[in-house]
């Protein structure tokens, strides 16, 4: 286990850099938007999910053989974009399907499950997370306190539970924004058409990422 002054700093860091905007903040404001508080907490919580995964891969040293292999780094990162250019092409489609239609608060567009889900899929697929949490977090694992592999669990669950907290955070905050514009259906579209836009830019931007050097 890490010793308390490391903790303790390690949490510190963590916290800044959780409420730090970047892609996983953008990401799940672009789905409370498109579906509502519902949504944006469902996908929250997804992506803490997927947060898990890269903690406990990194643990047993395979986000290190993807990071190594060239080819598995590209796989990963193509499919992670692939899949969030397919979101947002389908919320842009289904906001123009439904311009003409009331948009009730309690009926968003995806529902908390199928959110749940894309949150996984999207922070699991992204090897930037797998990269920062094997750049980051050794930093502060001391191999005299105990297991390497215990203690990276132990740091990368704080991680992520600390950028789970921001995430919802922005998720409350994003849906009450769509709330108050349910009875405008124009504007609802128009957040719809953005979340949708936003989430092809972020999987754009995930494309052109490259694989940390060795």
């Amino acid at each position: 286990m890490p010793d308390p002054t490391s903790l303790a700093l390690f949490t510190a860091a963590a916290l800044v850099l959780a409420v730090t905007p970047g892609p996983g903040l953008f990401y799940v404001a672009a789905r409370s938007l498109a579906g509502g508080r519902a949504d944006g907490v469902a996908s929250s919580l997804g992506t803490g999910l997927g947060g898990m995964v890269h903690v406990l891969a990194g643990g047993l040293g395979v986000s290190a053989l993807v990071l190594a292999s060239a080819e598995l780094f590209a796989v990963l990162k193509l499919a992670g974009a692939a899949y969030l250019v397919w979101i947002g092409i389908r919320t842009l489609r289904a906001a123009r399907r439904n311009a003409q239609e009331p948009v009730p608060a309690g009926a968003p567009p995806a529902g908390p499950g199928g959110a749940f889900r894309e949150g996984v899929l999207v922070e699991a697929l992204n090897p930037k997370t797998a990269a920062f949490f094997l750049a980051f977090l050794p930093q502060f694992v001391d191999p005299a306190a105990g297991s390497v592999a215990l203690q990276f669990v132990v740091l990368g669950s704080v991680s992520v539970a600390l950028n789970t907290l921001a995430d919802l955070a922005v998720a409350v905050a994003a849906g009450r924004l769509r709330a108050g514009a349910a009875s405008r259906p124009g504007l609802v579209r128009r957040l719809r058409e953005t979340s949708g836009a936003a989430m092809i830019a972020l999987g754009l931007g995930l494309a052109l990422v490259r694989r940390p050097a060795a």
